[in-house]
């Protein structure tokens, strides 16, 4: 079952036949990143500062980016200290959003093999997937361990966003994070629309004189001649097929309102 927060924003609704746009966002990251509080953040406007750090699960929710409704699917990964089994997320999402804690250098120095990885699978697939770099509990600003500096750093050496926020008391910034994972991806895809060639042509044999075709003169009208030549022949080359996620599991959370409200197993605190 899928877990859908929020309700659709006002001018969202949509024609059974015409699918919403889809964008999947991986959030990746260290144990303690707070990846699963920037998660129910954006969904929820909530905070939460207890849960399971080995449940892994994804969320949907429908969202207005620029004027434009999206269906935003979002992984928070269960990875422990480091990437494993990243062929999950790799071949899923569209986005990644790699996350670190600003008061803690082990999850920062964690986020540069993610980046590592990522940066690999890039070189290695045929379409490009936007990465941002995310220092996340800016408000233990007293306790920071990772100048800002150093992530831009990071983030311009592998070429990526970089932001910086608090899931516990921004949520403004943190939809815009989310929003601007969006936008990244249509930009992309736009990009690669731009630089696609659209046809090829089959060579057909063209005579060597053009032959004249004299229209009859009618009502008085000057005749017109027109040259024919032969045609070329255009076919468009079919696109590429994308996998798209199916089924959604989730095990955390799900929604059973409209209003944007939140059940929580055990173990969760709202605040």
């Amino acid at each position: 079952m899928s877990s859908m927060f929020g309700k659709p924003r006002a001018g969202s609704e949509r024609l059974p036949q015409s699918p919403l746009a889809e964008c999947n966002v991986a959030i990746l990251g260290c144990r303690g990143a707070g990846k699963s509080a920037l998660t129910v953040k954006f969904l929820t406007k909530r905070f939460i500062s207890e849960y399971d750090p080995n449940l892994e699960d994804t969320y949907a929710s429908e969202e207005l980016v620029d004027q434009q409704p999206v269906l935003l699917k979002v992984m928070d990964t269960a990875d422990q200290d480091g990437p494993g089994n990243c062929e999950r997320y790799l071949r899923w999402a569209s986005a990644f959003l790699v996350v670190y804690s600003i008061d803690d250098r082990k999850s920062f120095e964690g986020c540069q093999c993610y980046l590592e990885v990522l940066a690999l699978h890039a070189r290695g697939c045929q379409r490009r997937c936007p990465v941002l770099l995310l220092g996340n509990k800016l408000d233990m600003e007293q306790y920071r361990q990772v100048p800002a500096a150093e992530g831009m750093a990071l983030a311009s050496r592998f070429g990526c966003l970089f932001y910086e926020v608090s899931s516990c008391q921004d949520f403004t910034g943190v939809q815009h994070v989310f929003h601007e994972a969006v936008r990244e991806v249509r930009r992309q895809a736009e990009h690669t629309l731009s630089v696609r060639p659209l046809f090829i042509t089959e060579e057909r044999p063209c005579p060597p004189v053009a032959m004249p075709v004299t229209l009859p003169t009618r009502h008085g009208l000057a005749s017109c001649t027109f040259n024919t030549l032969s045609t070329v022949n255009y076919k468009e080359i079919p696109s590429v097929a994308q996998a798209k996620l199916v089924t959604v599991k989730s095990s955390r959370a799900q929604s059973k309102k409209k209003a944007p409200t939140l059940t929580l197993l055990k173990g969760f605190k709202i605040f």
